[in-house]
């Protein structure tokens, strides 16, 4: 076994013996553990953000995009965050243990389904320092151990950060090995970890869509595919417009470099005259730059607004592109129809919004199409565990086994059947 195989075996080992006493913890001693690393983040504040300031200054010499530089970066105030989602999620109730429903058979035994954690659990993830900590205090609450890959882009970050916290949870009492962080920017340490079968029990990617389909394709521990998120916003005809703009600079413009910011815009023909201009117009103020199918690019151009920014003609590829950036896919449409046909095509399966006053278009926008999370008259954004209530979240499971939309700790558990006999057998 060559070194760093054998260093990342010994981290899931150690991971897998530390799930032992982890699985059946009390709920005290957890919640007691998050608590202790919320006052080590604080602590820390400073250590955590020289060793960020290297990550960010790394960044930038690369020519590293200004939304995904936003990813990286920490201060203050996003400490903070992180400590107050890890007393938030001490706070939550804890699915361990619990039954979910009892049945009684006609031979009188009694059936059960108990939640029970899923094991070991390795994140995979790229230039987002948060997710250390929200994938950490998840897995430790719901009583699954954690073996973190974070990318090269955050590694002096997240080196920096569970040192903090895996010190703190072992000083609150659990097992040494609870968190496991593979401090390698090697390739080949990913491709060892997802092989890890005897160890780990499941992986979750998060990252870009590279990232989600390079670990699907290799992996042979089983995977829970999150994140790529090409989401999209449809106005309808009966739409309050200004309601619509409001919600489309929210969802594209607040922070383009995450998974739940709109990516297309869909507007119904009937509104496109009227809306068009105004949604450009604030658009170009945000510095967004359009990528417009015809209709729209004549109409921008009508209303005199083509010297306000970046307009450009939208290409096949720019509809099914998760751009991640302040760059927007814009296309006219005919019927509500016509935007499910579209989202159908090209989503995703993370997140859609329809802006309408008419009821039954809602409910048949609901109904029919099919990602994690529907909106009607809302931003996209919301699309995130802390704003659902979770606390926060592991990723956005965008497939349909076992989980699905913003995962957080009922998501991270299982069932076991529990049977209860008074000496019954089987004839």
């Amino acid at each position: 076994m060559d070194e760093l195989k054998k260093y990342i075996v010994e981290k899931a080992a150690a991971a897998k013996e530390a799930f032992k006493t982890l699985s059946s913890a009390d709920t005290e001693i957890k919640n007691a553990a998050l608590l202790r690393m919320a006052d080590a983040l604080l602590d820390s504040m400073d250590f955590i953000l020289d060793a960020n300031s290297i990550d960010v200054a790394n960044g930038r010499e690369k020519g590293m995009s200004a939304s995904l530089l936003d990813r990286l970066a920490l201060n203050e105030a996003r400490i903070k965050g992180m400590a107050d989602g890890l007393r938030q999620i001490a706070s939550l109730q804890d699915p361990i243990g619990e039954v979910d429903r009892m049945w009684k058979r006609p031979n009188g035994i009694t059936i059960g389904q108990m939640r029970v954690p899923l094991g070991v659990i390795g994140i995979i993830y790229e230039a987002r320092p948060n997710v250390t900590v929200d994938a950490t205090a998840l897995c430790l609450k719901s009583g699954n151990a954690v073996i973190l890959k974070g990318g090269s882009e955050a590694m002096e970050s997240n080196k920096a950060i569970v040192h903090v916290i895996s010190k703190a949870c072992e000083e609150a009492g659990l097992p040494k090995g609870s968190i496991s962080f593979i401090d390698t920017a090697e390739r080949e340490a990913v491709n060892i970890l997802l092989k890890l079968n005897r160890y780990v029990d499941v992986i979750i990617p998060r990252g870009s869509g590279r990232l989600i389909n390079f670990v699907i394709e290799n992996a042979t521990v089983p995977v829970i595919q999150t994140g790529e998120g090409n989401c999209h916003i449809f106005v309808d005809e009966s739409a309050d417009l200004k309601m619509a703009a409001e919600i489309v600079i929210n969802a594209k413009t607040q922070r383009p470099g995450v998974c739940n910011a709109a990516e297309t815009l869909l507007v119904h023909r009937a509104a496109a005259e009227e809306f068009l201009p105004q949604i450009a117009e604030r658009l170009f103020d945000k510095n967004v730059e359009i990528r417009g199918d015809e209709t729209v690019v004549k109409t921008v151009r009508k209303a005199g607004l083509e010297l306000r920014g970046t307009l450009v003609p939208a290409t096949e590829k720019d509809w099914e592109t998760e751009f991640l950036d302040l760059i927007i896919a814009i296309k006219v449409v005919d019927s509500v129809e016509e935007a499910m046909d579209h989202i159908y095509r090209y989503s995703t399966k993370h997140s859609e919004v329809i802006v309408t006053n008419d009821y039954l278009n809602s409910q048949k926008f609901l109904r029919e199409v099919d990602s994690a999370a529907v909106y009607v008259n809302a931003s996209s954004r919301f699309t995130d565990g802390e704003q659902f209530g979770f606390g926060g979240e592991i990723g956005i499971s965008t497939q349909k086994l076992h989980a699905r939309g913003p995962m957080g700790l009922r998501e991270l558990t299982t069932i076991k059947y529990v049977i209860y006999g008074e000496g019954q057998i089987r004839k």
